[in-house]
């Protein structure tokens, strides 16, 4: 075991890029993240949510989670899968993530670094899609599943289904996507009609991407965080951490919400007509965590999904964190976060939390 001296911090990371294709040929990549000294544990992957990046999992604290995970000796992979915004923009859907580049994404790791189990991280739409896949059987390498904030059951606040239902359809004829970055940078009429009624409405701050995160994703004012677990840095950074959006994704979870769990779209290689209709086609276990003041997916919607794994599966092992005085991202850069939420999904990692 490597001894660490001093915590881990941005200035350590030795980072590479890896290029891969997805399995219909689109082209992804892999962030790998190593520290001061070797790993000594085995690989873990961090998969983000819809309109941002791998970026996500290091903002300007003085710890992130990929910190912590260094320090305790994973070897770290930060995916950039078709939702990022460091990829050239393309519609997609949950299908095609599920299908195509989480598999691809997890046998590229296993390849590369000679593992033959590995575990994952996941958040909100990373979450959805990477459980999409694993409940289907199409990602037996991942042996833990640690899920922020929703996995198979979406559960959203009551003006969030307003939002959804009233406002998709006529989105789809207005534009492709949305985008949170029109709060610094609006592109054409449509999305300075759309700033200027978001600005109205959430008077919450002085962060116009802040205030329009709130109106893309969720009910609250801020819906994602509260700004007391931020600090000022972390508030500003956000600026340039969110992109756009497509629509479809939109139509896609307007159809889970209505049906009260995760489904298909499209017919993709793999996935199933529905994945609570029998029990999950994984060893793998899941550690599942819900902020409770998340108000983008109420903590119901972990709740439901952990229940579902229960009823398959009794033995214990699987569990859920929910999490008091967190939200939505919060989870992973609030200011207290390597106090409170990292130290969880270590011990979740390493098969040592408390059942």
């Amino acid at each position: 075991m490597a001894e660490v001296t001093s915590p881990t911090t941005r200035a350590d990371h030795r980072t590479e890029s890896h290029a891969f294709r997805a399995g219909d040929g689109l082209p992804l990549t892999l962030v790998r993240v190593r520290g001061r000294g070797e790993p000594w544990r085995g690989p873990v992957m961090l998969v983000h949510g819809a309109g941002v990046r791998a970026e996500l999992f290091r903002p300007p604290l003085p710890r992130t989670l990929v910190d912590a995970l260094l320090d305790d000796g994973w070897d770290v992979w930060l995916l950039n899968w078709r939702a990022s915004i460091d990829l050239p923009p393309v519609p997609w859907t949950l299908d095609d993530a599920a299908a195509h580049d989480h598999p691809a994404a997890v046998r590229y790791v296993l390849a590369a670094t000679g593992a033959e189990t590995m575990k994952a991280i996941v958040h909100c739409q990373g979450s959805t899609s990477f459980c999409m896949a694993a409940v289907a059987g199409l990602l037996p390498g991942v042996d833990t599943v640690v899920s922020n904030a929703v996995s198979l059951h979406p559960v959203i606040p009551r003006f969030s289904r307003l939002k959804i239902r009233g406002l998709t359809p006529a989105l789809t004829r207005l534009t492709p996507h949305l985008n949170p970055g029109w709060g610094d940078d609006p592109e054409g009429v449509f999305a300075r009609l759309v700033r200027a009624a978001v600005l109205t409405s959430h008077p919450e701050c002085d962060n116009a991407v802040c205030r329009m995160v709130s109106f893309t994703y969720g009910s609250g004012r801020p819906a994602l965080w509260s700004h007391a677990n931020l600090d000022e840095a972390t508030h500003d950074w956000i600026r340039g951490e969110f992109g756009e959006v497509p629509v479809s994704f939109f139509a896609q979870m307007a159809q889970c919400v209505r049906a009260g769990h995760l489904v298909s779209v499209s017919t993709r290689p793999g996935l199933p007509e529905s994945y609570v209709a029998e029990a999950p086609r994984t060893d793998a276990r899941f550690a599942f965590f819900a902020g409770e003041d998340n108000r983008c997916f109420l903590p119901e919607s972990q709740q439901l999904t952990w229940e579902f794994f229960q009823r398959h599966r009794p033995d214990g092992a699987d569990t859920l964190h929910r999490l008091p005085g967190y939200g939505h991202l919060d989870v992973f850069f609030g200011k207290d976060a390597a106090r409170d939420v990292f130290p969880l999904m270590l011990a979740e990692l390493r098969g040592e939390a408390s059942r």
